[in-house]
């Protein structure tokens, strides 16, 4: 088998691949093979029809036709993988010559149109400086997460004034359309302001006493009505405030694993410069994403990748004809894109290979997040085809973390900043080996 590309723009290539009755052999005996388990010809058991019977009853042209779709996807994932082609979306095949045709050639060629990232060179991830915000815990950080420890072991107390922000009501509601009442519900409880039940409810029953009742006009949050206005007839039935423990030594042992409030507090800290730790990771990420957009400024973007993308956004959502949407749409896809681009390009400067044990922590972890077995949501994975495309999200990934190593990082003050603990470190990178088993295929 021979390829040869052909640059048509700096986003498309044109492969041609030639193969010869050799190259075609494989894909031709197993075409042969699998129609002749699937004819019944009288005097041959399945499977053990000579060619030329076969050809006799269903035609050459079949068995061409068979041999031809079975082969193509892996003659053409030899030719990228020949001409070092990084395609984007599904190629436009054209087959210009079929076994057969001219008498004495079984060969075969088909040209491939495919769509690849164009050319972008980036800065070296040493070369580059990222700022981020410093980290600071503040007073109210510690009394934020102090004051939400309380909540937990607070209690609900009866109080006798009208309800206000924050407090527990018990309510009775009773919703009607014209009319009829459309639905109905007795002592629920519902926090004020938090804004999760019915639109408008909040301020119905802010200033409400126990035993008052109000109405007001809301949508319907649920049900066969949902999102009609309906006249919501409410009534308080219990008005409750959360009472917070006093913050001493015995609260400290109460809630936690210390003696003394001082060590819980000090606990609180570490927890809060640890959530800002990670914050600032992420933070550099976005900055080291947007300092190489910077760097490498504007590129051309595959049209019908675009294109494509946006249609099935707006399919989906019933928006074909809206353009207001559309031009929305294909902004956003195209920053996806070229964001996916740019890391695919640092993944490959970067000599980025994901391992197998990489892929496979990446899949379980997917997988408690959807709440599903691992074996199941990996079979899964596979049987979609899905494979590919996470393994490359986890080289853009590792390519992030790669970059960040070596790049450096300071935050606005000046002061330099240490995410070894979230992204690793230069000593933690090891040779890369090809992977294995299952999850290589």
């Amino acid at each position: 088998m021979t390829s040869a590309l052909e640059k048509i723009d700096s986003t498309t290539v044109k492969i041609t691949v030639t193969l010869t009755e050799e190259d075609v052999a494989p894909a031709m005996k197993h075409a042969y093979e699998h129609i002749g388990r699937e004819v019944t010809i009288p005097g041959f058991r399945k499977g053990k029809v000579p060619a030329k019977i076969l050809e006799q009853r269903v035609g050459k042209g079949a068995v061409i036709e068979h041999a031809v779709n079975d082969g193509v996807p892996g003659w053409y994932a030899a030719a990228i993988e020949e001409q070092s082609v990084r395609p984007y979306g599904q190629p436009e095949i054209e087959v210009t010559k079929l076994p057969g045709i001219v008498e004495g050639d079984e060969g075969l060629e088909f040209v491939a149109t495919v769509e690849v990232r164009p050319e972008i060179t980036l800065p070296a991830p040493a070369d580059l400086v990222i700022e981020v915000a410093p980290i600071e815990v503040s007073d109210e950080d510690i009394q934020e997460r102090m004051t939400a420890l309380q909540e937990r072991f607070g209690t609900l107390v009866a109080v006798d004034r009208p309800a206000e922000s924050g407090d527990f009501v018990t309510l009775d509601l009773n919703a009607e359309i014209g009319g009829d009442s459309v639905d109905a519900v007795q002592g629920t409880s519902y926090q004020v302001g938090s804004g999760t039940m019915i639109e408008g409810l909040d301020d119905a029953v802010t200033g409400l006493s126990a035993g008052e009742s109000t109405t007001f006009v809301g949508p319907l949050a649920a049900g066969d009505f949902a999102g009609e206005p309906a006249s919501i007839a409410v009534t308080v039935t219990a008005v409750k405030s959360r009472e917070l423990p006093e913050v001493n030594d015995d609260f400290a042992q109460l809630a936690s694993e210390f003696d003394t409030v001082e060590e819980l507090k000090a606990d609180l800290s570490e927890q809060a410069a640890r959530i800002k730790t990670n914050n600032q990771a992420m933070e550099a990420r976005e900055q080291l994403l947007q300092v190489l957009t910077e760097k490498v400024g504007e590129f051309d973007l595959p049209g019908k990748i675009i294109e494509a993308e946006v249609h099935s956004h707006l399919e989906n959502e019933d928006r074909l004809e809206d353009e207001e949407h559309r031009v929305e749409v294909a902004e956003r896809a195209k920053q996806a894109l070229r964001t996916q681009m740019l890391l695919d390009q640092l993944a490959e400067d970067l000599a980025i290979e994901v391992q197998e044990n990489e892929l496979v922590d990446y899949l379980v972890n997917a997988s408690r997040q959807y709440g599903t077995d691992p074996s199941t949501f990996i079979q899964q994975v596979q049987q979609s085809g899905q494979i590919p495309a996470i393994v490359a999200d986890v080289a853009r990934s590792k390519a992030t973390a790669y970059a960040l190593r070596r790049a450096t990082v300071r935050d606005t003050v000046g002061n330099p900043v240490d995410l070894k603990a979230i992204v690793g470190g230069l000593e933690d990178e090891v040779e890369s080996t090809p992977a294995t088993g299952e999850a290589a295929e």
